[in-house]
């Protein structure tokens, strides 16, 4: 039996680091708006996904007029966002039912590979949870006061999305009160005691914030074309 799957895409984000009065996630790569990208990942790896685009309410009218110029044609719904991420995710996930796969999603990273999407649900299938991460290629330190110290790499994983989870398990940790401390959907779930699964992902699954993201993915959307 085929478990349903979701994608709850999350593009609350403002245009302030990208020192852009457009929002970021509406900003354009390769002619379209950064947000269609994203998406198109998801829609395309899988048509059957339902996928749910979290709006801020005052972005809603905009994404419409968005929609309609570049003639979007992928079925998806719109929830309003909240204050923080945490309440944004919360309301995508009242839109989702049955026992399914749900994955959370920035809208401003549009280069996921098909090969983390697949791994991440399939994972979540098996174990409940899929974080994916990739490996640090720089050197880290711990700050400890005026001091730091080194850190081994090995030891270390830089967190991307989707984070995929069984609904029951990502529903049932949102019913708690928001906690500054929860950074991602992950941290929400290990505050209700579950364990979380790491997975691989992909190194050009970059979130775009910056300018130089948004230029380094221009650059990365074209390699993958090739």
């Amino acid at each position: 039996m085929t478990v349903k799957k979701y994608c709850i895409i999350v593009a609350g984000g403002s245009g302030r680091r990208m020192m852009s009065a457009i929002p970021k996630q509406f900003l354009l790569l390769d002619g379209k708006p950064l947000l269609m990208h994203t998406i198109e990942r998801f829609h395309s790896f899988d048509p059957l996904i339902e996928i749910i685009v979290v709006l801020p309410p005052e972005h809603h009218s905009l994404w419409s007029s968005l929609v309609e110029e570049y003639s979007f044609g992928i079925s998806h719904r719109v929830a309003a966002g909240g204050e923080e991420r945490f309440h944004s995710v919360r309301a995508g996930l009242a839109l989702v039912k049955g026992d399914s796969l749900v994955a959370v999603h920035d809208g401003v990273r549009p280069l996921v590979s098909h090969d983390t999407i697949w791994r991440c649900y399939a994972d979540a299938g098996e174990f409940g949870t899929a974080v994916p991460f990739i490996e640090p290629a720089d050197s880290v330190r711990v700050l400890e006061g005026d001091d730091s110290r080194p850190l081994p790499r090995n030891m270390v994983r830089l967190i991307q999305t989707p984070q995929v989870f069984r609904a029951s398990i990502i529903m049932k940790a949102y019913e708690r009160d928001f906690d500054p401390s929860f950074t991602d959907d992950a941290t929400v779930a290990e505050a209700d005691g579950i364990k979380i699964h790491l997975t691989h992902g992909n190194r050009e699954n970059i979130k775009i914030t910056t300018p130089e993201d948004l230029a380094v993915a221009h650059i990365l959307a074209g390699i993958l074309r090739q």
